[in-house]
């Protein structure tokens, strides 16, 4: 058969019985299936709109609920050939599961029916932490308190639970996880990642990758993982999103790729770009960045996708493109696999003309345009577009809830707890709850909470507890009073708090921060606001015990208001079952045993993290105290007490192929059962380039009985002592390293 024979063939094939039906194309050659698709068909399955381009409305005003117009769609698949869709549309909210099921059907039906070789539509939503764009999902907390569980098996779990519930909704593609570096606290998504550590943030990073993806990604349960946000995203110069970074390459290399380099290892599927620019060049035009080391050096094979608009962006906001058409040709150039346009046909137009131009090479179209078909394939898309006949009856369920409480409780950071005040033992004692986020569900959960910011609380989940309703349900009712005091940002009524807190045997502040995230979310430093100082300070007046809780995006300064507080608790952004963990923790039930995934600045300017350089250490008077963070990275209490013993290592000396293991006995000590997290450090004591005074680089959580000791065990091997040296090469020198548990030390020589 020649190659007219068998394209004549293929085609027929397409159109045969229901125009290929579609269990029959699991098995399709995708090399076929490129050589019949027309230009205009490759540039579509490069674009990605949003759902506001084909729904009844305006783009960013669409009718409520979110419904579809029938010509518009048509338009967009008939015309443009449209290859991706996402979000909820510009400016909507949460979208009901039957609607879903509705608007999806609806688009892969309408795709049967106008395509011409029937390609599957991919939809991508950002189920940041949980399926957030879907009523009644279950809402976990932000990743920043995932991190600080230190529990990558409780965490995973979490991953599937929002690998369900989005498969459920009929999405099989998740931006999420992000994977950036959290070193900057001022960035707005700083909440959006894992922490500061590389260690802690690899350690998380495959689990989440393996959670959402499983061990076939074809599974009515599992999704797409789409790495967020390659390269360097999450340090920005000025602090403010999408403005310039400036990182060299091996810092680059040494701290914001390896995550990246994990999930990709774990087989992530997707990948999305850094919107800013690092080192005056913007990455989705960056070919050093997105070809040489993502595709050749890393190996990925995945699909590389922008980020919202941002190709058009090289021209409006970068400048290093004359018009639109040659910002499209440079980011295909340097390696964009697929447009999120999102919200016209510009980009398929312009990069049609490109193509036939001669201006970008068919093979390089060819390229992306199979990895978008290979990424449609093992999602099983050719098989069944959507999953509504399959049961899915855990979606928001008491199971599902019942692990992100898990999550939330374990995320739980006890920072200071004065003459052990918590937890509180009498459950007639009369409390005063007060603050922005004592009753807000919105304050618990932060942004990519039902809506893109997270502020509008008509969406919330109904019949899930604010910090005050959760405190009521564990108390004598009658004994718990709430006044609001003052919101985020302006006093309310604060005398009334003050008067009621005469009353009161204890009082719980709750602290909070405006739900927010990128542009909107931008700072300009990290001061609590002068509302929320005045009410502790007022309540401090009194002289009765003090309680902090503390609901925020990122550290912000407390330090004026520790000393006068009895007891802070550290609540990241736990979700919609945060309240009732924060409320267990305070009275017991639950004991906090969450360690801080970052280092707490005690300053406004005081960014110093614990892996800094011993340079750092030098203070104003020539000691080497200058590094005095608010709380340091890895601290957390208990309400009991661990001691550890019998640090050793097997051998002192490792050779080159060789590892030794490192042993340390814990023992809970006090009367109550608690989780500790044993953490392994290290310190090069002299290297080539200059090292940090100490790196994680093992983790392990354990629960313990009162009076239980159990022995915790590691496998230290070369690699794990390796750097980034100044040929950007990962090496382990030779040389004399401390090995650290608990402020036990041990030398190491390598040989």
């Amino acid at each position: 058969m020649n190659k007219y024979s068998r394209f004549f063939f293929f085609v027929m094939m397409l159109f045969a019985g229901n125009i290929f039906a579609q269990k029959k194309v699991a098995g399709i050659n995708i090399d076929s299936l490129l050589a019949i698709m027309t230009i205009e068909e490759k540039a579509g399955q490069m674009t990605q709109i949003d759902l506001g381009v084909i729904a009844q409305g305006d783009i960013c005003k669409l009718k409520n609920p979110q419904t579809l117009d029938l010509a518009k769609l048509d338009l967009a698949i008939s015309t443009y050939h449209i290859g991706s869709i996402l979000n909820v549309g510009c400016g909507s909210g949460t979208i009901s599961l039957e609607n879903w099921h509705s608007i999806l059907n609806t688009i892969h039906s309408e795709n049967l029916h106008q395509s011409r070789i029937k390609i599957p539509i991919i939809y991508g939503i950002d189920a940041i932490h949980g399926a957030n764009y879907t009523m009644g999902a279950t809402l976990f907390p932000q990743e920043i308190g995932q991190a600080a569980t230190w529990n990558p098996a409780l965490v995973e779990k979490g991953y599937q639970v929002t690998a369900y519930e989005t498969r459920a909704s009929g999405i099989p593609w998740n931006f999420s996880p992000v994977l950036d570096l959290g070193r900057q606290p001022l960035w707005s998504r700083y909440f959006e990642t894992f922490g500061e550590d590389v260690y802690l943030s690899k350690s998380m990073a495959k689990v989440a990758i393996r959670g959402l993806e499983g061990n076939d990604v074809s599974s009515p349960y599992q999704v797409a993982a789409c790495m967020k946000h390659f390269l360097g995203y999450s340090m920005p110069l000025s602090g403010k999103d999408r403005t310039p970074a400036w990182i060299s390459e091996r810092e680059l290399r040494e701290y914001f790729l390896p995550s990246f380099e994990t999930a990709i290892k774990q087989g992530a599927k997707t990948v999305m770009i850094n919107s800013g620019e690092i080192n005056g060049t913007p990455v989705h035009v960056n070919y050093d960045i997105l070809t040489k080391l993502l595709r050749e050096e890393l190996g990925f094979t995945g699909v590389i996708l922008t980020d919202w608009e941002d190709i058009y962006k090289l021209v409006s906001i970068h400048r290093v493109a004359a018009s639109k058409k040659e910002a499209v040709r440079m980011a295909i150039m340097a390696g964009i696999d697929m447009s999120m346009t999102p919200n016209d046909f510009e980009f398929t137009k312009l990069l049609v003309e490109l193509i036939k131009e001669g201006s970008i090479p068919m093979d390089k179209i060819d390229a992306s345009v199979r990895r978008i078909l290979q990424l449609k394939k093992d999602l099983g898309l050719f098989n069944t577009t959507t999953n509504s006949k399959i049961d899915y009856s855990l979606f928001g369920s008491k199971q599902h809830a019942s692990i992100s409480y898990d999550v939330a409780s374990e995320s739980l950071t006890l920072l200071k707890n004065t003459n052990q005040i918590l937890p509180i033992q009498n459950k007639k004692e009369r409390i005063l709850v007060c603050g922005p986020a004592a009753n807000s569900l919105n304050l618990l959960n932060g942004a990519w909470t039902h809506t893109w910011q997270g502020v509008d609380s008509t969406y919330n989940t109904p019949g899930k507890l604010t910090i005050y309703q959760a405190i009521q349900k564990n108390a004598n009712e009658s004994s718990v009073q709430y006044v609001l005091g003052c919101t985020i940002d302006s006093v309310v009524n604060i005398e009334e708090c003050i008067s009621k807190a005469q009353n009161a045997d204890k009082i719980i502040i709750c602290l909070g921060e405006t739900p927010c995230t990128e542009l909107p979310g931008n700072i300009d430093n990290l001061a609590l606001t002068n509302a929320q100082q005045l009410l502790v300070k007022r309540l401090q007046e009194l002289n009765k015990p003090i309680i902090l809780v503390c609901c925020f995006n990122r550290p912000r300064i407390i330090n004026n208001l520790i000393d006068k507080s009895d007891a802070i608790i550290y609540s990241y952004l736990p979700g919609d079952e945060g309240g009732r963990a924060i409320a267990d923790c305070i009275y017991g039930i639950v004991n906090p045993s969450g360690k801080l995934p970052f280092t707490y600045p005690s300053n406004v300017n005081a960014i110093t993290h614990y892996d800094h350089k011993a340079s750092e250490d030098l203070a104003t008077d020539f000691s080497i105290n200058a590094y005095k963070p608010q709380f340091d990275f890895g601290f957390g209490l208990s309400y009991t007490s661990f001691e550890y013993t019998n640090f050793s290592l097997s051998k002192n000396t490792l050779s080159s192929n060789d590892s030794i293991e490192v042993s340390v006995t814990v023992k809970n000590s006090g009367n109550t059962k608690g989780k500790e997290v044993v953490q392994l450090y290290y310190t090069d004591l002299v290297a080539s380039i200059t090292p940090s005074v100490k790196k994680l680089m093992g983790f392990s959580k354990i629960e313990l009985m009162p009076k239980e000791s159990k022995e915790q065990r590691f496998m230290i091997h070369r690699s794990d002592l390796s750097f980034i040296n100044k040929d950007l090469k990962r090496v382990t020198e030779n040389g004399e390293f401390q090995i650290m548990i608990n402020n036990q030390k041990k030398t190491l020589y390598v040989n």
